[in-house]
């Protein structure tokens, strides 16, 4: 009477019940994202080579790993800099690592720094891990939400005029 198999796992008998009238068309959903958020975490992030210079801010929902030279703030999902990077602009993510050198501020949920980054500017995270090795010249500061609100608190009072 009862199953331990659940209704919305794939398998034989589930693609029968919930698709019965359409088995002579293949079946392409497992190829499809479900959502946004999975659509994120099937694609591979977007390289910037080594070669490469960018003057301007670099904006993503996606992945991103940075190999070159960046002159502009970027924010993306994940933020990797290469060991051969330079950036000199304000990082934002939910997740950076860094590998290469940074000369600006540093937001992100998880901010990890390598044996081999170079940072010269101030750190605002919610988790950090900063690898020995790694040279650092600012301050860290901890925050519970860093990616919004530029890392500054918001400042709330009466409201005037009401």
């Amino acid at each position: 009477m009862f199953s331990k198999t659940r209704v919305t796992e794939p398998g034989p008998r589930n693609q029968q019940a919930i698709q019965p009238e359409a088995p002579h068309s293949p079946d392409t959903s497992h190829d499809l994202p479900a959502t946004p958020t999975a659509s994120r975490n099937r694609t591979a992030p977007s390289i910037l080579a080594a070669d490469l210079t960018v003057t301007g801010n670099i904006k993503t929902e996606g992945d991103v790993q940075i190999e070159g030279k960046i002159e502009g703030d970027i924010r993306a999902h994940l933020l990797t800099v290469g060991e051969s990077a330079t950036i000199r602009g304000e990082l934002v993510a939910e997740e950076v690592v860094v590998n290469g050198r940074v000369v600006g501020r540093v937001r992100g949920l998880k901010v990890r720094l390598t044996a081999t980054a170079r940072v010269e500017g101030d750190i605002i995270h919610k988790t950090i891990a900063i690898e020995s090795g790694a040279h650092f010249e600012g301050s860290v500061q901890r925050q519970e939400d860093p990616l919004t609100n530029g890392g500054t608190p918001k400042l709330t009072g009466p409201r005037v005029g009401g």
